[in-house]
């Protein structure tokens, strides 16, 4: 049996954030308002998690449908920079590059999104040979990628079918609906990421116990982001909560994605839930240091720098700094 090439194939959306600061919560019409700052980077779920996770030093494939402009040559500029395979990548003749607008209002945001080539995304953009040339199948963002709901329970079962773990984010739903396919993949995923709002609307709960509960009916292992509280954990019957990582966050954008890498680096690994949600936490916390979501994952040395200062005394980071 041939070895995986790849450690984790992800698929999703890309896109650039075009990021605004010091902008009032509040923003009237008709009105000139003025940033303090902006910033064009690497956005996505998607794309930020292949990002950050190549950076800890994870062989990470990357699918998606990109467009044959400069916003989509950019993206993925950022992406091969990090040395993420791009041999799969699909390329849209009909519409733009997909654009997220961040406004930042100090702890809170406002988020503005045109698809773009992400909406024309279906199945047929996916190789499987490719997806199954990992050890681990990742999907971002499932309610903006409508195109690839027909096929993607078809997808989900072929890629248990060939022996890959599959993790899955919804990230948010725009329409606030949480139904449609999501329903026919969670009984394939082995770990379920979200943050607790969307646990709470995915199981239709008033509580995160609740939902911890009613959700480890049909996945096997739920990890929740909670922010600067750190994370919990359903595995089974049984729950663990595993403490967050004190910080001054410069911004939180890309801190769930950043969770992730952290998490998934080491789950690919075969460590521990529980270590690899610690590993998560200092990922998470790590990516607020700096502004956009892959800021603080772009220079080695103050990424290296930082996992150390930020747990120097968690056995599971020293498994990420043996990457560089």
């Amino acid at each position: 049996m041939t070895a995986p090439r790849l450690d984790v194939a992800i698929a999703g959306e890309l896109n650039l954030d075009l990021v605004l600061d010091g902008i009032p919560e509040t923003m009237p019409v008709e009105r000139e308002l003025l940033a303090s700052a902006f910033q064009v980077t690497l956005g996505s779920s998607a794309a930020i998690l292949a990002h950050n996770l190549a950076s800890l030093g994870t062989k990470v494939g990357f699918v998606s449908l990109a467009a044959r402009d400069h916003f989509g040559g950019m993206a993925l500029d950022f992406l091969a920079r990090r040395d993420v395979d791009l041999a799969a990548m699909r390329y849209g003749d009909n519409a733009g590059s997909g654009v997220t607008i961040v406004v930042n209002h100090g702890p809170v945001r406002h988020i503005l999104t045109y698809l773009g080539t992400i909406a024309q995304m279906t199945s047929a953009h996916l190789d499987l040979d490719y997806l199954c040339s990992a050890r681990h199948f990742h999907l971002s963002s499932l309610f903006l990628l409508k195109g690839l709901h027909p096929g993607l329970p078809e997808i989900f079962k072929a890629v248990k079918r060939r022996g890959l773990t599959i993790s899955l984010d919804t990230n948010d739903d725009p329409h606030d609906r949480w139904d449609g396919v999501l329903g026919e993949l969670l009984p394939y995923v082995d770990v379920l990421l979200p943050n607790e709002r969307e646990l709470l609307r995915i199981t239709n709960c008033a509580t995160l116990d609740e939902a911890l509960t009613a959700v480890s009916r049909t996945v096997p292992l739920t990890v929740v982001k909670c922010g600067a509280r750190g994370s919990m954990i359903q595995q089974g019957a049984l729950r663990r909560t595993v403490p967050g990582v004190t910080v001054t966050p410069v911004d939180a954008i890309g801190a769930g994605d950043s969770f992730n890498a952290g998490f998934l680096s080491c789950y690919v690994r075969g460590l521990a839930p529980e270590l690899c949600a610690a590993a998560g936490n200092v990922t998470g916390a790590l990516s607020t240091l700096k502004r956009g979501g892959i800021g603080a994952f772009q220079d080695d040395a103050f990424l290296k720098k930082s996992l150390h200062e930020l747990a120097p005394d968690l056995p599971v980071i020293d498994t990420l700094l043996q990457s560089f």
